[in-house]
């Protein structure tokens, strides 16, 4: 019986990986028009899923989800996606899960926040040695920002006041 458990969970997670990855890669590939720029969803997908998942599966999620985005629709800074939304994952997941265990929504707010200054930073960092400019780095800064910030909150809001984590949780069997 314990075994039977065990592999329902496992496919279970590896079906929601999964979707969580490809719907990473759908919301990477194109981006809403601002007046500049334009702003991709995805860390919302990130965060969520980081919320929800260990930190293997978010890093799968998050890093080769945009990774796999930019490869199909603009191949300049999918690595820079990898290393920077990868690392963003795991660490909303590690906060998530192993600090503050009696307060799990504000270990994840930490988590978040700290994933959102990982993202910006990384971009820039990443943007700059792409594109061989400081300044357009900085010009890009203001929706990077914004990105990571609609992402954290979004990602919050839908794992804690819409109750995906108690779905996720009772379809799981994780405690």
């Amino acid at each position: 019986m314990e075994k039977k458990n065990n592999r329902k969970r496992t496919t279970a997670w590896l079906c929601i990986t999964a979707l969580l990855m490809a719907m990473n890669v759908v919301m990477s590939s194109f981006g809403i028009p601002v007046p500049g720029g334009h702003l991709y969803l995805n860390d919302v997908i990130i965060c969520t899923a980081s919320i929800l998942l260990d930190p293997f599966a978010a890093f799968m999620v998050g890093g080769v989800g945009a990774f796999l985005g930019d490869f199909f629709f603009y191949p300049t800074p999918m690595f820079v996606s990898l290393v920077t939304h990868g690392l963003q994952a795991v660490v909303i997941s590690l906060f998530t899960h192993y600090t503050l265990k009696k307060h799990p929504v504000l270990a994840s707010g930490i988590g978040v926040t700290i994933g959102a200054v990982i993202m910006v930073v990384g971009y820039s960092l990443g943007r700059a040695y792409i594109y061989s400019t400081p300044e357009y780095a900085l010009l890009k800064l203001p929706y990077q920002i914004l990105q990571a910030v609609v992402g954290a909150i979004a990602g919050m809001l839908l794992c804690w006041k819409c109750g995906i984590v108690k779905l996720y949780r009772k379809y799981t069997a994780v405690s």
